[in-house]
C-alpha cells in the first residue's frame, strides 16, 4: 500500500506517481508471463497516468463510470477490481482523526494515516484473537 497526502483541490491523477513511489515493499519485476496491473477509476484516466504506469511496468485497468455495473449484469461471475481500494478507504474513514483532519501539518496527518493502516492490517491479520 502506498500513501500520499495532498489538499482536496488536487486532481487524483496528479498523485499517481507520488503514491506509487511511496510503496515501501519492493514488488517483483513485471514480466510478460506475470504482468502486474494497477486498478484505477475514471478520475485517473489520463495519458500522463498511462505513460507513467507503462514506465513502472504496470498494466492500467481503468474502467469508465457504470462499465462495471453493466459487466456485472451481463456476467454472473464478474468481480469488480476496484473494490479493494474502495473498501480500504471505508476502513480508514472509521478513524475520526483521519476522516476529519484536525492536524495542521502534513507530517502529523501522514503519521496518523500510517497508524490507521497499521491498525487495519493488525486487525485483518487476526492477531487480536
Amino acid at each position: 500500500m502506498g500513501l500520499a497526502v495532498e489538499g482536496a483541490h488536487r486532481n487524483d491523477f496528479k498523485m499517481v506517481e507520488e503514491t506509487r513511489t511511496s510503496i515501501s515493499i519492493e514488488r517483483p519485476t513485471p514480466t510478460p508471463e506475470q504482468p502486474q496491473g494497477m486498478c484505477l477509476d475514471k478520475g485517473d484516466d489520463d495519458d500522463e497516468v498511462r505513460d507513467l504506469l507503462a514506465e513502472f511496468g504496470f498494466t492500467p485497468h481503468i474502467r469508465a463510470r457504470g462499465e462495471e455495473a453493466t459487466a456485472r449484469k451481463q456476467d454472473t461471475g464478474f468481480k469488480a477490481r476496484r473494490w479493494v481500494v474502495e473498501r480500504t478507504h471505508r476502513w480508514m474513514n472509521r478513524f475520526r482523526r483521519v476522516l476529519i483532519r484536525w492536524d495542521k501539518t502534513v507530517r502529523n496527518g501522514l503519521a496518523f494515516l500510517h497508524l490507521a493502516c497499521a491498525s487495519i492490517t493488525y486487525r485483518k491479520a487476526g492477531l487480536l484473537g
